[in-house]
């Protein structure tokens, strides 16, 4: 099982918006405190990505002001972030994006969780020229419309599940299989995140040649995907690959529990933030999940140290 992404990027996120806030002192308040703005999922689909994501920022600013804060043109200034509850819907993001900006004066926004909410987030930072640094939105179109003001610390979701693919094709190769005789099934949510990770498997799919026999939507509460694991089941595909966030992946694997549905190689989207060892034991071995980061990365800082360390 892969590591848990969200604190991680908003350490990254925390660090970019330093660089932004280091460049615009005037807008530190009297009480040596810079406040930066989010709205977020509290509740609503989304609530455990929207928990691990201010867990993220709010773990990243403790360590930034444990170590004295940020220097702004020589001045020591701290960190803390205003929040509102976007209940996991886009039009609220806006809204309260609208808010912080003109009713509370926020300057430095972090973004929202998901790529719909980060969508909309987007054209209002934009109009008013305020930076938004975000880790979770990370369909590959927030990046194609030319935004001055969105700066983003991951890679983008045509990424997320492809190298599963090529790494069953590598495999393949090795036992003696062509990738061209290997079998894809795939489900997926019908949102800008999961369906740019489609994207990327049926690229990669298309790459070598494999052929994919199950091509299904999630349905809208993700709570039943028998139907889809049932043509899995019969049609035995070497590689099975899921994104439904992390109720999609919490159904998908009790299910596949449930119903004896198995694969040579199975990938999902979000396994590590729906904590699949600890609801479903040994059923969730070999279970691949994409991740940000990994401890054996060279990267360090002063505040976070390297990578293991963290």
């Amino acid at each position: 099982m892969s590591k848990k992404i969200s604190a991680t990027a908003q350490g990254a996120v925390a660090a970019a918006v330093l660089a932004a806030v280091a460049a615009l002192p005037q807008q530190a308040n009297a009480q040596d405190t810079i406040q930066l703005g989010s709205a977020i999922s509290i509740t609503g689909k989304y609530s455990q990505e929207g928990k691990n994501a201010s867990d993220g920022y709010n773990f990243a600013l403790k360590k930034i002001n444990d170590a004295g804060g940020v220097d702004v043109g020589g001045k020591k200034y701290k960190l803390e972030v205003k929040y509102y509850d976007d209940e996991s819907t886009p039009a609220r993001t806006a809204q309260l994006l609208e808010r912080l900006i003109n009713q509370d004066g926020i300057k430095f926004v972090l973004g929202p969780y998901g790529s719909g909410p980060t969508k909309a987030a987007a054209p209002v930072t934009e109009k008013y020229k305020i930076p938004m640094v975000e880790a979770e939105g990370a369909s590959r179109s927030l990046f194609t419309q030319g935004y001055k003001y969105l700066f983003a610390a991951l890679s983008t979701s045509e990424q997320y599940l492809s190298p599963v693919v090529d790494l069953a094709a590598e495999l393949g190769e090795k036992n003696g299989k062509k990738p061209s005789a290997m079998k894809v099934a795939m489900a997926f949510e019908n949102d800008p995140f999961s369906l740019d990770v489609r994207a990327g498997v049926v690229d990669a799919a298309k790459r070598h040649g494999m052929k994919i026999v199950v091509d299904d939507k999630m349905p809208r509460d993700l709570a039943d995907i028998s139907a889809t694991l049932t043509k899995i089941k019969a049609l035995k595909p070497d590689v099975v690959v899921f994104s439904g966030h992390t109720k999609g992946a919490t159904t998908a694997t009790r299910q596949m529990k449930e119903m004896g549905v198995n694969a040579p190689i199975v990938a999902m989207t979000h396994c590590e933030s729906a904590d699949l060892v600890g609801k479903f034991g040994p059923a969730a071995n070999g279970i691949l999940c994409p991740t940000q980061w990994a401890e054996t990365l060279k990267y360090q800082d002063p505040i976070f140290g390297t990578a293991m360390d963290y």
